[in-house]
């Protein structure tokens, strides 16, 4: 039980005397002898004695000070009740003398000849005995209405209460004691009705059937004691003693509060509860309907929090009547005819007060009581907070900086707790930070830093390991944090936790040494990420566990799935390029060379890098080693045709494999070079080889073969004869050519070159001799054609009888040509190809002219060739471009076979060869 003393006194209200707008500013005065009010929708309405000396007219006052009234009964007007949610009045009063009360239900939006229109008068009184209404209660919900009597009855209306129709009265309560409380609470679809008498508190659930009741409490209340609290203290009903004022609940009495002072009014608005006391004894049962006091007596009005423990507000009033509620404030009026408003402070102004008095609990529990923002509760906390730490109470302090969190800038609590040294204070601070996912990078690093200053190790895990959910800090930066402070094993939690794979490697590799479980860890991820790591830690890895990270470089160029328990498989689109990883095995040769064969093995069709790698590797081990297996195997990879040709052939040539070059010499079809690398390695018999096996594709082989034979002063005679033997028989040099080449070569005499002259003379001879006789002859057929021509130029006799195409006996029409040749007119038009030429004579006349022709075209070639060459002052480009218009092409001449009846075709043959061969000398 509180006590009444210990609850601190403010004056969060401000009284006011209500003041009349239309008498100058005098004080506002109610009518002459007000018996019963009520307040709601905006009005206030009572019951006065005013000008016509009865009570039977309901009085309005408006907001702006304006009586109205009506004639509501013809004797008089006992009770009245306004609902809040409708603007229906209820009374209760008497049309004829005698105790015959009647009830009657107004609504006050509707009019009858001026006057709110009643739409239901019945009577009051339970079973028609004559007794006195004590109390009157509405339920909101227009369905209930309950009347209490002096008798101890209590009358319950149920339905519509505004209509006869569609309501029934019932006598719901009988007893001895008079009735002095009654107030409906509704629960979601429950309702109860709660009973209070001067000896008793009751309560009865109206919607089960049976209406069945629940005895709260022996001892009541006087009239006008009880009252109903609003939903935010659960809709209690407030029952006012004497000595204490009980809360009850439907089924059982809660809280109590020791307010001393006979009670003589209650009510309930807001959360405020106000009590209207004077000091003296309460009247005794007998005198239930003695009201009066005496003209001078002092009543005590008392305003209590009841959440928060406070008195906002007493004050002392002569003689008040009631006390109502209404547009916001508080309404006092007394029996000198005064009106008072009491009109609340704002919640700012009323914290202030208790910021003054440095009362910040009841000003956190005020400010939450009226709904304060957060803003404004932030505020709150933060003054509490300084007022805490100045005192001293530092962790109290660090408790209301813990509720400013979203509001108050943390660097505020931060610097203060810095500056003091209070690291538990500003570790608990922090840890609220992280909880509300309001910490940043910085405060991050700060709690971690304290924590590691703490030592707080169970700490530190608490805050790391928290569950996925309850992440509330930014991972990277805790790594980072506890990587510095050294705690190293946290950090690797934290990163592979929350799948930071850099973070992980990194700690595992270069402050853990732990290389084979970073291998490990790289083996789980997905394919990318492995790739990727492999490429920046490859290096490292190979240099402390070569074998296992060859493993997992197969395994990622080849068919990889991350190493987990899982059922599901990544389906690769392609796996990684072994060719990336070819630098990771650069202090690693032999693990090199295992992964390369692999690859190959695995994949024939394995970038160029890998079979240039390992054609290196090999030549590398040929090299020291000269074994034949390996060089075996340098073959073959040369003869996969998966190598790069300039590589391999570098490759070859900078260790030496004399194989592998020629190999890729004949490969790439370069002669030349075969011949001049056996010339370097002067191994005579394979140069003289070289001619033969490739001096058909390049003749130039055989007269560079004789120039290198030609500079040896060494005994090649062999050689050379060889050669020259070669030359002679298909013609490749010119005699003199040939002499002047082999003059360089003092060992060289007479004798070599002597059966070459010979032979050389002898052709010669034959030659001139052959083309001697083809003069006579051309000599010869000159002089028959002259005699032809001469015949032709005079009379021509045809003495032809048969066709000279089909041998049969000429008949007209016949054509003939001066060549002798006679032929049928159907003939000649079906095989000759003109009717101008013989066709017996067209073939042979053709090659003559061609001959012809082509003697012109090489003269004046030949001229025009010397003759731009003389004149040009770059000679090569005049030889390069009769080069591209293949001047110097070898030229094939199709003659007549050996013995036929013309051999000019060998000798311009002949005449064509010399004729390039000269001219390509003399250049």
């Amino acid at each position: 039980m509180a006590a009444f003393l210990q609850w601190r006194r403010f004056v969060f209200f401000d009284k006011e005397t209500v003041k009349d707008p239309s008498e100058n500013g005098k004080n506002f005065q109610l009518p002459v002898g007000i018996a019963a009010c009520d307040s709601g929708r905006g009005h206030i309405s009572f019951l006065a004695d005013y000008i016509y000396g009865d009570f039977s007219y309901i009085w309005f006052l408006t907001r702006s000070l304006q009586l109205s009234s009506f004639q509501a009964y013809k004797l008089r007007v006992t009770h009245l009740y306004q609902l809040k949610q409708h603007n229906i009045l209820v009374s209760v009063g008497q049309d004829e003398p005698g105790i015959n009360p009647l009830v009657k239900v107004w609504n006050l939006d509707k009019k009858d000849s001026g006057s709110p229109l009643c739409t239901r008068i019945f009577p009051a009184i339970p079973g028609n005995k004559p007794t006195e209404v004590s109390c009157l209660s509405v339920h909101e919900n227009l369905n209930f209405m309950a009347i209490g009597f002096t008798d101890g009855s209590v009358v319950l209306t149920k339905g519509d209460i505004t209509r006869d129709r569609h309501s029934k009265t019932l006598s719901l309560h009988e007893g001895n004691c008079p009735i002095t409380g009654l107030a409906f609470r509704q629960a979601g679809k429950v309702t109860h009705l709660f009973v209070a008498t001067l000896e008793k508190v009751q309560c009865y659930t109206l919607s089960v059937k049976e209406y069945p009741r629940i005895e709260l409490d022996t001892h009541g209340c006087a009239l006008r004691c009880s009252a109903l609290t609003d939903p935010s203290q659960d809709s209690q009903f407030i029952v006012a003693g004497d000595d204490c004022v009980y809360l009850y609940q439907p089924d059982e009495r809660g809280p109590c509060f020791a307010f001393d002072g006979h009670k003589l009014l209650t009510h309930w608005h807001r959360g405020y509860l106000l009590l209207i006391t004077h000091n003296n004894k309460s009247p005794s049962k007998s005198e239930f309907g003695s009201r009066q006091t005496s003209p001078t007596e002092k009543h005590i009005l008392t305003i209590y929090d009841l959440d928060n423990k406070f008195i906002a507000y007493s004050a002392a009033f002569d003689d008040v009547i009631d006390v109502l509620a209404e547009w916001g404030s508080f309404y006092v009026l007394t029996r000198d005819r005064t009106l008072y408003m009491l009109q609340e402070k704002d919640t700012q102004t009323k914290l202030e007060m208790l910021f003054k008095k440095n009362l910040f609990v009841m000003a956190i529990n005020l400010a939450k009581s009226q709904h304060l923002d957060n803003d404004g509760l932030s505020e709150i906390f933060r003054q509490y907070g300084d007022h805490l730490y100045v005192k001293g109470d530092h962790d109290g302090a660090i408790q209301q900086y813990i509720r400013t969190i979203g509001k108050l800038e943390p660097s505020y609590v931060i610097r203060k707790f810095l500056d003091a040294q209070r690291i538990h204070n500003l570790t608990a601070y922090l840890q609220a930070l992280h909880r509300q996912s309001l910490a940043n990078a910085d405060h991050t690093t700060l709690l971690l830093n304290c924590y590691t200053k703490l030592k707080d190790s169970s700490k530190l895990e608490e805050f790391i390991k928290s569950n996925e959910s309850e992440v509330h800090f930014d991972v990277e930066i805790a790594i980072k944090v506890l990587r510095q402070a050294g705690y190293h094993s946290h950090a690797v939690f934290l990163a592979e936790k929350h799948m930071h794979h850099e973070w992980y490697l990194k700690i595992q590799l270069e402050d853990l040494k732990n290389y084979q479980e970073a291998l490990r860890y790289i083996g789980r991820l997905p394919f990318d990420q492995a790739e990727s790591n492999m490429k920046r830690y490859g290096k490292i890895l190979m240099h402390h566990v070569p074998e296992s990270s060859t493993i997992l470089l197969k395994r990622l160029c080849t068919d990889y799935q991350p190493n987990k328990d899982s059922t599901d498989r990544d389906s690769l689109d392609r796996p990684a390029n072994p060719e990336e990883f070819i630098p990771v095995f650069a202090n690693n040769p032999r693990e090199l060379r295992a992964f390369l064969e692999h690859m190959i093995e695995v994949d024939p069709f394995s970038p160029e890098g890998v079979y240039d790698t390992l054609l290196e590797l090999r030549l590398q081990d040929w090299a020291h080693e000269q074994d034949p297996g390996v060089k075996h195997a340098a073959l073959s990879l040369l003869r996969s045709d998966h190598t790069v040709f300039d590589k391999a052939l570098v490759l070859c040539q900078m260790h030496n494999f004399k194989e592998g070059v020629l190999y890729l010499y004949e490969k790439g079809k370069l002669y030349q070079q075969i011949m001049h690398y056996h010339m370097q390695n002067e191994e005579y018999g394979k140069v003289v080889e070289a001619c033969k096996r490739y001096g058909d594709s390049e003749v130039c082989l055989w007269e560079q073969a004789l120039g290198y034979f030609a500079r040896k002063e060494e005994n090649c005679k062999a050689y050379i004869s060889e050669v020259l033997q070669h030359i002679d028989e298909n013609n490749l040099m010119p005699p003199l050519l040939v002499v002047q080449t082999l003059a360089h070569n003092s060992t060289a005499s007479l004798s070599v070159i002597k059966d070459y002259l010979i032979n050389k003379l002898e052709r010669e001879t034959q030659q001139i001799e052959e083309d001697e006789r083809k003069i006579r002859q051309y000599r010869e057929e000159t002089a028959h054609l002259r005699t032809e021509i001469q015949e032709l130029k005079t009379a021509k006799i045809f003495q032809k009888t048969k066709c000279s195409m089909c041998n049969s006996p000429l008949e007209l029409p016949s054509v003939h040509f001066l060549c002798g040749h006679s032929f049928h007119q159907h003939c000649l038009e079906s095989f000759a190809e003109s009717e101008a030429e013989c066709p017996t004579c067209t073939p042979e006349n053709r090659k003559v002219m061609d001959m012809l022709r082509a003697q012109d075209q090489k003269r004046d070639l030949h001229d025009h060739f010397h003759r731009q060459l003389k004149c040009s002052n770059d000679g090569f480009s005049v030889i390069a471009d009769y080069f591209g218009r293949g001047v110097f092409n070898k030229l094939t001449l199709i003659t007549d076979p050996p013995g036929g009846k013309s051999g000019a075709g060998n000798l311009e043959a002949e005449f064509n060869r010399d004729l390039l061969i000269n001219t390509k000398r003399n250049v």
